[in-house]
């Protein structure tokens, strides 16, 4: 579901990619309409990088993000499946087991929807 970043969105995003200036994809030139797909394409240098940014949420921000993933308002498609991988890690150290499966599952479910 395309959507227009909210205040909330661009605070995280900025907070996750503070070298974040301009909300448009430089491949494509739209506007960016989620968090994690920039985040893990365009800001982070590499899965380390990936990870360390992750690392520093806070789990309240993490459920913010479990919930945009959940109303499908988050998408997880152009996010490479080894930094999935790495989300899914950060989300059971910092929310627990449970949650990431939720999430794993979720993803399963989209992947499934687009193959």
């Amino acid at each position: 579901m395309a959507r227009i970043l909210s205040d909330k969105d661009i605070d995280l995003l900025k907070k996750l990619a503070p070298e974040c200036e301009d909300l448009l994809c430089s491949g494509s030139g739209v506007p960016y309409r989620s968090i994690l797909p920039p985040l893990a394409n365009h800001y982070s240098e590499d899965a380390i990088d990936f990870h360390r940014r992750l690392s520093g949420t806070s789990p309240e921000d993490l459920e913010y993000l479990i919930s945009l993933i959940f109303s499908g308002e988050e998408s997880l498609g152009c996010v490479p499946p080894d930094y999935i991988t790495i989300f899914l890690r950060v989300v059971a150290e910092k929310l627990g087991e449970e949650a990431a499966a939720a999430v794993r599952q979720k993803y399963e479910e989209n992947r499934e929807c687009h193959t």
